[in-house]
């Protein structure tokens, strides 16, 4: 163990010497965390992190320093209150602060699938609108575009689909090019109903274009309940996991603390109890998981 922690501490020092004492330990260990990222993460990660950038909704330096104290004491305390090992405390606590960037990049990609929804509300409901007076799909999307109101990266594929239009002289293949950018039923619904009158020259589409619109407040509304049921979820979650964690403590109450102690020099009692921790934590991982999936995605 002491190996580890020199380790820990040669990691440090080559870190605080690479940064040439122009910048601090936390901009140089981010960068390389983002060079990283880069090469090996998707094109979608890099997008969702510059968006998050421009919302100014990504974690700030003081927010990961609480981040640490709160994950990294968390830990710690509960490791302590297990094995009651000042190294087990380190041990658990490093692990806790480990998994700080990926709690990070699943908030991301919550904030960032709420962005996107919010945006290709805004893009379905005025394309309806639009498509209400100027009786052409794609003048309609050239109206939304020309608009303001929707932004990157659903404003890039806007334009994308208006230059397929006009290139393939058809709407079919910017429709399957925009669906698949977005599998959202209220895109495809609406588009399929596009297609549908485009095709069949349908002379009175007011009444179907209502009821779409109907349709699609309807799916917003559930998916916004479904927003306010996770969120109710997220807190009787995290209440519940904590629970798990401390049923040790019960434990230490039944067979008193000194009963406990000598348990605790049995090897198959650190196994089971590693074990144990293990599985709450996969089972809290999970969950965190479900909470920050996509929004209005099935």
């Amino acid at each position: 163990m002491e190996l580890v922690i020199w380790i820990a501490i040669a990691l440090f020092i080559f870190a605080y010497r690479q940064s040439n004492g122009t910048d601090s330990v936390y901009n140089f260990a981010k960068k390389q965390i983002g060079a990283v990222y880069s090469r090996y993460a998707p094109y979608s990660f890099q997008a969702m992190s510059a968006k998050m950038k421009e919302l100014k909704q990504d974690y700030t330096l003081k927010d990961y320093i609480m981040q640490i104290v709160i994950l990294g004491g968390l830990a710690g305390g509960i490791a302590f209150l297990y094995f009651y090992s000042i190294i087990m405390v380190a041990i658990y606590g490093g692990i806790a602060i480990a998994f700080i960037p990926y709690l990070a990049y699943l908030r991301s990609k919550r904030l960032y699938s709420e962005y996107i929804f919010e945006q290709i509300q805004v893009y379905t409901t005025n394309v309806i609108m639009e498509f209400n007076t100027t009786q052409s799909f794609v003048k309609s999307l050239e109206g939304v575009r020309d608009s303001g109101i929707v932004e990157d990266p659903v404003l890039s594929d806007i334009k994308m689909m208006i230059d397929m239009s006009y290139q393939n002289g058809t709407i079919d293949e910017s429709i399957i090019y925009f669906n698949q950018k977005y599998p959202y039923y209220m895109v495809k619904n609406m588009h399929q109903l596009f297609l549908q009158i485009t095709k069949e020259g349908a002379k009175d589409s007011g009444e179907a274009l209502e009821n779409m619109s109907m349709d699609i407040d309807a799916l917003v509304e559930g998916v916004y309940r479904d927003q306010m049921d996770r969120k109710q979820f997220h807190t009787k979650f995290l209440t519940f996991a904590l629970v798990l964690f401390l049923l040790v403590l019960v434990m230490q109450l039944l067979l008193g603390r000194d009963s406990y102690l000598e348990l605790l020099d049995l090897w198959y009692v650190h196994l089971i109890l590693h074990a144990i921790i293990i599985v709450n934590c996969y089972f809290l991982l999970t969950g965190e998981k479900y909470y920050n999936d996509d929004v209005g995605v099935e």
